[in-house]
């Protein structure tokens, strides 16, 4: 069976009473560790802009290049990095999140959903959004948010990445990290066919599993 079929029939089935569900491995120590980073930024943010302060010398005009690594082409360049610092030097501290496995199986839907292709966003091929996939796994108290990053680096440069949220004027993925509301995430990451890998993180003020 083709991939992609398999994992559309799998998700239709997970909403079937009585089918078997998808089988999800356990989270890995690196998708964890991304929740603890946003983690720490919230409960610490002004500990946490030093490790943006440290990028400050791989900014050649909009380019990022650090050692070793491939250059990236920002769209604002070291701006939305300042920017960054600034917010994390000036916000005040907030609660923790804590790891949920419910979200993170519901991250890892879209992981395995929008991987295989070329797409980006928030809506999966079928059209699902973040809500509908929660659901397969249980309900949220009452808000959720989902953030995701396009790029196969370290848990600590994806949280930089969506703190810093270059190139999204309303800094969406950042608010949604500080909402104080939130205080339960799950990650998954895995390959992605543009961007080599993704992760995505959902949020929630309260997750109840099925």
């Amino acid at each position: 069976m083709h991939p992609g079929l398999a994992f559309l029939v799998a998700a239709l089935c997970s909403q079937i009473p009585g089918a078997p569900a998808p089988e999800y491995p356990p989270a890995d120590a690196q998708e964890v560790a991304v929740v603890k980073e946003l983690s720490w930024a919230r409960t610490a943010p002004r500990e946490y802009a030093r490790f943006l302060r440290e990028l400050r010398p791989f900014f050649e005009g909009k380019r990022f290049k650090r050692p070793g690594q491939i250059t990236i082409v920002t769209e604002e360049g070291a701006a939305a990095l300042e920017e960054a610092i600034a917010y994390l030097e000036r916000a005040a501290p907030i609660g923790p999140l804590r790891w949920n496995e419910g979200l993170s199986r519901a991250a890892r839907d879209h992981v395995r959903d929008q991987g295989r292709t070329r797409q980006t966003g928030h809506a999966g091929t079928q059209g699902s959004t973040p809500k509908q996939r929660l659901q397969r796994h249980g309900l949220p108290l009452s808000t959720f948010g989902e953030v995701i990053s396009y790029s196969r680096e370290s848990p600590r440069m994806t949280a930089i990445q969506l703190l810093i949220d270059d190139g999204v004027a309303n800094r969406g993925h950042r608010r949604l990290i500080f909402n104080p509301d939130f205080t339960a995430a799950g990650a998954a990451t895995g390959p992605h066919q543009e961007y080599e890998a993704m992760t995505v993180v959902d949020l929630a003020d309260g997750f109840t599993g099925r």
